[in-house]
């Protein structure tokens, strides 16, 4: 995978979520500046304030979807990642395995285990005939 591209995601997130939070503590401030000018009688300035607020919660709101669709796009690359590393090592294994049976073939090994017990045998029977000459 593109490293490259993975890193320019992350940070993409990463600014995302810095500028929500700092439009949130704006938020805050002019909420709190709103609530000042109703105190002192100027509803017109807090009301465009609280509109000004209520565009800001759009715009967050259509960053928290922003936000979700590259956490999601970062979760699949990871994701597509670890499945290609999981491919690569079971394509290893099979290759592993392949080299493994003709290195082992039953039909060879079958083989000589019959060898080694017709020489057993052969050895056994032989044994009669020079007494003495095998402990």
């Amino acid at each position: 995978m593109n490293s490259t591209l993975f890193q320019q995601l992350k940070t993409q997130r990463d600014k995302i979520k810095q500028f929500i939070r700092r439009k949130e503590k704006c938020m805050e401030r002019e909420r709190e500046l709103a609530r000042q000018l109703i105190k002192e009688g100027r509803k017109d300035r807090a009301l465009l304030l609280l509109k000004k607020k209520r565009y800001q919660e759009n715009v967050i709101e259509q960053t928290l979807r922003q936000l979700d669709n590259i956490d999601r796009m970062v979760h699949d690359l990871e994701f597509a990642e670890i499945q290609q590393r999981v491919v690569e090592g079971l394509r290893q294994g099979n290759d592993a395995l392949k080299k493994m049976n003709t290195i082992f073939d039953i039909d060879e090994i079958e083989k000589l285990m019959e060898e080694t017990k017709e020489a057993a045998e052969y050895q056994e029977a032989s044994l009669p005939h020079f007494p003495g000459f095998f402990p």
